[in-house]
């Protein structure tokens, strides 16, 4: 039976990674448009840049089935989109006087606790209606700084099974001589052999 090259992938929405980039959408659709003035061009590009993220990941997974030089470029364009949001949130941060919540902080460990608990996902949507602007930011600067970190070990993994097994092209190709060689038959020299008896036979009988 000849090999089965494409596999079933896309499973994002089982990856942690992806479930944080949803949460880090819903959470800058909020903050970008409770916080940030009415016309505000920053509140389209904080959302794009967060689409971005979310949707690059779900389309870097499905890609991978044909391409994966495809699923690499997507992770990497969802890691850049989350890096550019990251600054967008520090950029509010500093320019209205308030606090970027660095490791010295009282609250950052409990924060960065929390943004990785399971207890998250089921409170988010609740609880950034409850936080002030300076708390939701740094809320998302932490899930920005895990997704972005777990997407930098994800396109390690990427590389790694590229070069291992190769790009789709080298896949199929490498298929299609496999299943060439395996349709050969295993008693084709011996038919070769056979002939060449045949031969001889005929010229000892001439003989």
């Amino acid at each position: 039976m000849p090999e089965v090259f494409l596999h079933n992938n896309g499973g994002y929405r089982k990856l942690r990674v992806y479930k944080i980039s949803e949460i880090i959408y819903d959470i800058t659709y909020h903050f970008a448009h409770s916080y940030l003035s009415k016309g505000d061009r920053t509140i389209d590009q904080m959302v794009q840049a967060a689409r971005s993220g979310k949707q690059n990941i779900a389309e870097g997974s499905e890609a991978s089935t044909t391409s994966r030089e495809t699923e690499i470029k997507l992770t990497n364009v969802a890691k850049a989109s989350l890096e550019e949001l990251l600054i967008d949130y520090q950029d509010y941060l500093r320019t209205h006087g308030l606090t970027v919540w660095s490791f010295q902080h009282p609250r950052y460990q409990p924060m960065r606790d929390y943004a990785a608990s399971p207890r998250l996902e089921n409170e988010y949507s609740s609880l950034m209606l409850r936080l002030s602007d300076e708390e939701v930011a740094n809320l998302c600067i932490t899930l920005i700084n895990q997704a972005t970190y777990m997407l930098r070990r994800l396109l390690e993994a990427q590389q790694r099974q590229f070069v291992v097994h190769g790009g789709i092209r080298e896949q199929m190709t490498r298929a299609r001589l496999d299943y060439r060689n395996q349709a050969q038959s295993p008693w084709s020299h011996l038919s070769d052999k056979s002939d060449g008896s045949d031969k001889s036979d005929k010229s000892d009988r001439s003989d």
